[in-house]
C-alpha cells in the first residue's frame, strides 16, 4: 500500500522533492518485499504440496496394494462359492429336469389316449353323418328325379301345344299368302292384257304413220 501523508516535520526537513523521493523508496521496498515474501510462501507452498504428493502416492500405493489383496481374496472366494452353487444348481437342474421328463411322459400320455378318444368319437361321428347324409342325398335325388319327370311332362305337354298352336298359324299365313298370290297373278295377268293393248294401238299407230310418210313420198 502507497504512503500517503508524510508527517509535517519531516516533509519540512526533507522539503517536498526528498518527501516524495522518501514515499517512492517506500513504495519500492515494500513492493520487493511482497515479491519477496510472495516467492518465500510460493517456494514453501511447493514444498509442502511435494511432500503431501509423496504421502498421498505412498498412501495410494498402500491402499492400492491392500485392496489388491483383498480383491483376490475376495475372487477366491467369489471363485469359490461359484463352484459350490454351480454344482448345487447343476444337481437342482438335473432333478427339475428328471421330474420334467417324468411329468412330460405322462402329459403325453394322457394327451394320446385323450386324441384316441376323440378320434373313435370323431369317426363314428363322421360314420353316422355320412350316412345320414347318404339317406338324405337319396331322398332330394328321388326328388328331383320326380320334379323333374313332372317338369318334362309339362314341357312336352307345352311343347306339344305350342307346336300344334304354330302349325296352325303357319297355315292360316300360308293361306293368307296363297290367297294374296293368287290376287297378284290375277293383277299381272290384267296389267300384262292392258299392255298388250297399248303395245298394239301403239304399233297400229306407228305404222299408219310411216304407212302415211311413205305414201305421201311416193306420190312426188
Amino acid at each position: 500500500m502507497a504512503i500517503v501523508n508524510v508527517p509535517k516535520a519531516l516533509r519540512d526537513k526533507l522539503g517536498e522533492e526528498g518527501a516524495e523521493a522518501l514515499v517512492q523508496l517506500i513504495n519500492l521496498a515494500t513492493d520487493q518485499t511482497k515479491a519477496d515474501v510472495l516467492v518465500l510462501v510460493g517456494e514453501r507452498y511447493e514444498r509442502r504440496l511435494a511432500e503431501e504428493g509423496a504421502k498421498l502416492g505412498n498412501r495410494l500405493a498402500e491402499e492400492g496394494a491392500r485392496l489388491d489383496r483383498r480383491v483376490a481374496e475376495e475372487g477366491a472366494r467369489f471363485d469359490s462359492r461359484l463352484t459350490e452353487e454351480a454344482a448345487r444348481l447343476d444337481h437342482r437342474i438335473t432333478e427339475e429336469v428328471a421330474k420334467l421328463d417324468r411329468k412330460l411322459a405322462e402329459e403325453v400320455g394322457k394327451l394320446d389316449r385323450r386324441i384316441t378318444e376323440e378320434a373313435a368319437k370323431f369317426d363314428k361321428r363322421l360314420t353316422e353323418e355320412a350316412a345320414r347324409l347318404d339317406h338324405r342325398i337319396t331322398e332330394e335325388v328321388a326328388k328331383l328325379d320326380r320334379k323333374l319327370a313332372e317338369e318334362v311332362g309339362k314341357l312336352d305337354r307345352r311343347i306339344t301345344e305350342e307346336a300344334a298352336r304354330l302349325d296352325h298359324r303357319i297355315t292360316e299365313e300360308v293361306a293368307k299368302l296363297e290367297g294374296r298370290l293368287a290376287g297378284i297373278r290375277t293383277q299381272i295377268a290384267d296389267v300384262r292384257a292392258d299392255l298388250l293393248r297399248w303395245m298394239f294401238v301403239f304399233w297400229v299407230g306407228q305404222i299408219g304413220a310411216l304407212l302415211g310418210i311413205l305414201f305421201a313420198f311416193f306420190r312426188r
